[in-house]
């Protein structure tokens, strides 16, 4: 991979994990001197093998490393859409209460339009989606000033989607304090909405946040707790609780193999994919797509991913062999799942499988492999080998990195 800010990221995350270069040179295995050039400038790229043993020394997603996807300035100063973002999760100190929906104001359109921009999420239409949630964030805090009860809490269930879906949005633009504010607001919503699984469901877009942060204690904590609790109060009887469940203790297992404990990370992800077989017997209360993604698939996915991340690829590749995605599957998640074993076919030497499932994801998914930047490091590797498989050179000038 080439990439002019690797140096930067590197010396910022080994500084926030308290590390010195030797300290990280010896959890990761890679060398101090090639620690000291890529910080210093003077080497510009690394093989995907090096850069995947540092964001284990470092205990980050590879994709924290490499630039989370999209793209864009982490500065204060944004784009007017960001801005109006920023200001509908935290209004300006002493503005005006929201105001009463008026007779035309409906909370079922509402709830469908912030359905839909789950959806647009998982898509990777980022764009749309930050465009649209000013309004969508407004129009649930109008819903929570209603004089009826039942509607005041739907419009606090709505008014926390709204905030966990900009939560999310903001991790991926690199905004993560943003994004624990907005998940705060959230929670405390959700708090008042009357919906028991709400707040165990923005919890996990917590713990998830706290792993792009580095804090995986924290994040492992938090997960494991409210899972516990959902399990306490016997809510896994129920499709969307049990998804809620399987969706912090898959969360649970990253941090814990992040953390550098496999083990006990697969213990947890073969728990989990035993209870997600129920859940396709169990009733369903809510919109899946309002709901944790949680699936045999989902789990399953998981599983290839942590086994591609701790050098298990061949193991990747057996659990991949033969899988048969829901239908629910999101688009990010099976973006994952391409980009894993193409990194597992690299990892083994077959090239040109890593070339073959790229072209399927190119078909499947072309706008989430547009803006991974791990598809680019695949993609670079790749073409630095001395034979070059059918179908590569598109690929690189699709993704824009060939030299």
């Amino acid at each position: 991979m080439a990439n002019d800010d690797l140096g930067r990221t590197l010396r910022r995350l080994r500084r926030l994990a308290s590390l010195t270069q030797e300290e990280l040179a010896d959890r990761s295995d890679v060398s101090v001197d090639v620690i000291r050039q890529l910080e210093q400038g003077r080497k510009h790229s690394a093989r995907l093998p090096t850069l995947h043993a540092l964001a284990n020394g470092l205990g980050v997603e590879l994709t924290t490393l490499l630039g989370d996807p999209p793209a864009v300035s982490s500065g204060e100063n944004d784009g007017p859409r960001f801005v109006a973002m920023r200001r509908a999760v935290m209004p300006v100190l002493w503005g005006p209460e929201p105001a009463p929906p008026t007779a035309d104001f409906s909370l079922g359109r509402l709830h469908e339009q912030i359905a839909d921009g789950w959806t647009q999420y998982h898509s990777a239409e980022f764009d749309t989606v930050m465009k649209a949630l000013p309004d969508l964030i407004s129009d649930a805090g109008t819903a929570t000033a209603s004089v009826d009860e039942g509607d005041r809490k739907a419009g606090f269930a709505v008014l926390a989607k709204a905030l966990q879906l900009a939560g999310h949005v903001a991790v991926r633009m690199g905004k993560t304090d943003l994004a624990l504010t907005s998940l705060e607001r959230a929670i405390g919503a959700a708090g008042q909405s009357g919906d028991p699984l709400l707040v165990p469901m923005i919890v996990n877009s917590v713990a998830w946040t706290y792993q792009r942060q580095g804090r995986l204690d924290d994040a492992l904590s938090i997960a494991l707790r409210a899972a516990a609790d959902i399990a306490h109060m016997g809510r896994t009887d129920t499709a969307d609780g049990l998804k809620v469940w399987g969706a912090l203790t898959m969360s649970a297992a990253t941090s814990a193999a992040r953390s550098g404990d496999y083990e006990r990370a697969a213990a947890m992800m073969e728990t989990a994919e035993k209870e997600a077989a129920r859940v396709s017997k169990l009733p369903e209360a809510g919109d899946n797509r309002m709901v944790s993604v949680f699936s045999p698939s989902s789990v399953r996915i998981e599983r290839v991913r942590l086994a591609v991340q701790y050098a298990h690829p061949q193991d990747a590749l057996d659990l991949a062999k033969g899988m048969r995605l829901s239908k629910d599957t999101p688009p990010s998640w099976r973006t994952w799942l391409l980009l894993d074993v193409a990194r597992a076919h690299t990892d083994t030497g077959d090239a040109p499988g890593a070339v073959k499932t790229l072209e399927s994801l190119r078909r499947v998914a072309p706008t989430w492999m547009q803006h991974h930047t791990l598809a680019v490091a695949i993609v670079r590797d790749l073409w630095s080998l001395p034979n070059h498989p059918p179908g590569l050179a598109s690929l690189t000038e699709f993704l824009g990195v060939r030299a």
